[in-house]
């Protein structure tokens, strides 16, 4: 049994790069041009909700505050790794009973990080 689903019929100008957009889609998920559409205004509704935008917000603060700082992104990743290889070797070094030098679970289990 299926369920009638009510449509209604509407035209709409499009730009030749919508258009072979759609056409592109349409083709790349096996589906009708309308349900291009019908998936698109989903995807945009869901996309509109206040938590995305207060964290593209957010993010557009960090990336206009690193700018504005000059921060040389290059040596800031090199400063974190090498802050995570100290911090990692000193966790190694006070693990309690461990000849591996890998930290020890709740269970006294050996965790492996690769």
């Amino acid at each position: 049994m299926s369920l009638a689903v009510t449509t209604i019929k509407s035209t709409y100008s499009l730009d030749v790069g919508s258009v072979r957009t759609l056409d592109e889609l349409a083709r790349r998920w096996k589906v009708s041009k309308s349900e291009v559409f019908r998936r698109a205004i989903r995807i945009a509704v869901a996309g509109d909700n206040p938590g995305n935008v207060a964290a593209l917000d957010a993010l557009d603060r960090l990336q206009a505050s690193v700018r504005e700082r000059n921060v040389n992104l290059d040596q800031w990743a090199r400063d974190v790794r090498e802050e995570r290889r100290a911090a990692a070797e000193q966790r190694r070094s006070q693990s309690p009973d461990d000849p591996s030098g890998h930290e020890l679970g709740h269970s006294g289990t050996a965790w492996r990080y690769s």
